[in-house]
């Protein structure tokens, strides 16, 4: 019954982020991890080894975009999950109604000496198009929102740069404005359910719907004009 109720909401859930009153209630359990990444074989769970650092991205259906990072050089773990949004440890079902507020998202765990946040922005705002909204392509909904989590000021200063370096690009190729997220400290993100990490190590015919816009991203690291 309640997974009927769920499809029946997904069906027709709408463009519009829910208030709090609307949003699902959720619940305090998290969600089960596995021991280990499927590709790397390091542990999925907290903590991690000193001088890494964590960042979040969110740019469509988390499938391919967390193939997209756990291929870079310098990324020591991916894992999918739920961000940016209302409702504690949502399930999937729950985030494709629209009621939770989350969009799917990458939480990327990189070597800061092995490869720059500049350069993992750079492949985050290549790989989709910044500007739809809630949606990506075909796939429509609030969770398919773009949105980069940050988890500190400098990360938080260089996302934004990034932002406006990338807006003049696709500004000058006839792109309308950005609609990315930038989240910053305190938000939450969620692990998602364990068939969904490195879903497409696992099925290699799976869905991936990325798509970049064609314009390509400067690499920057200037902070001047920060929100």
């Amino acid at each position: 019954m309640l997974e009927q109720l769920l499809a029946g909401l997904a069906a027709k859930k709408s463009l519009a982020l829910p208030s709090k009153d609307q949003a699902l209630p959720g619940r305090a359990e998290r969600m089960p991890l596995p021991a280990r990444h499927h590709v790397n074989g390091h542990p999925m769970a907290p903590p991690y080894p000193a001088g890494l650092e964590t960042v979040v991205f969110a740019l469509g259906c988390f499938w391919g975009a967390e193939r997209l990072f756990w291929r870079r050089a310098g990324v020591w773990l991916t894992a999918v999950g739920y961000a940016g949004g209302i409702t504690p440890n949502p399930t999937y079902e729950e985030v494709c109604t629209g009621l939770t507020g989350h969009t799917e998202a990458v939480w990327v765990v990189f070597d800061p000496q092995a490869v720059a946040l500049g350069e993992l922005l750079k492949l985050f705002w290549e790989s989709h198009d910044p500007t739809q909204g809630m949606r990506q392509g075909n796939d429509r909904g609030t969770q398919y929102r773009s949105a980069i989590g940050v988890y500190s000021d400098a990360q938080q200063a260089e996302a934004w740069a990034s932002l406006q370096a990338y807006q003049q690009r696709l500004a000058a190729s006839g792109f309308p404005a950005i609609t990315t997220e930038i989240l910053a400290q305190p938000f939450e993100f969620y692990f998602a359910e364990g068939y969904h990490q490195q879903y497409l190590a696992k099925n290699p015919d799976g869905y991936c719907g990325l798509k970049g816009t064609g314009v390509a991203c400067p690499v920057s690291t200037n902070t001047d004009n920060i929100p």
